[in-house]
């Protein structure tokens, strides 16, 4: 790992072999600090309560601390279920949301710009 890519997995789960750093650096360049944990289902329903107010787990949650700087919490059973609705593969969802992440940290919210920048990262990655 970079030092500006931290990658946390305290549950010792099996992570698919996907080129996050290589991702965020394509997305929020090589100086952005990236922390990326992947947490279980109690931890994000916390933080999820917490910073937006709804109490029930899910996949994904971007924090910027700075504008150089990040943290990106995955659930790995929420990704699970999610990836099935979608009809994707679990890998390949696991790096979907891992770019959806990153473009809310480069400050993108939900929108045509979003979903452009998206696909052009998903063009580039395979995913």
């Amino acid at each position: 790992m970079s030092d500006t890519f931290s990658l946390i997995n305290p549950r010792k789960a099996k992570l698919p072999r996907l080129a996050f750093a290589d991702m965020k650096d394509a997305a929020l360049g090589k100086k952005y600090s990236l922390t990326v944990s992947f947490v279980g289902s109690a931890h994000i329903k916390k933080l999820n309560n917490h910073y937006r107010n709804i109490n029930k787990p899910t996949d994904i949650l971007s924090f910027p601390l700075s504008k150089t700087e990040g943290e990106i919490y995955i659930n790995l059973a929420e990704t699970r279920k999610e990836a099935k609705k979608f009809d994707r593969d679990y890998d390949n969802f696991i790096g979907f949301l891992f770019i959806h992440g990153l473009v809310h940290l480069k400050g993108f919210d939900h929108s045509s710009t979003m979903e452009r920048i998206e696909a052009r990262l998903r063009k580039k990655f395979g995913i």
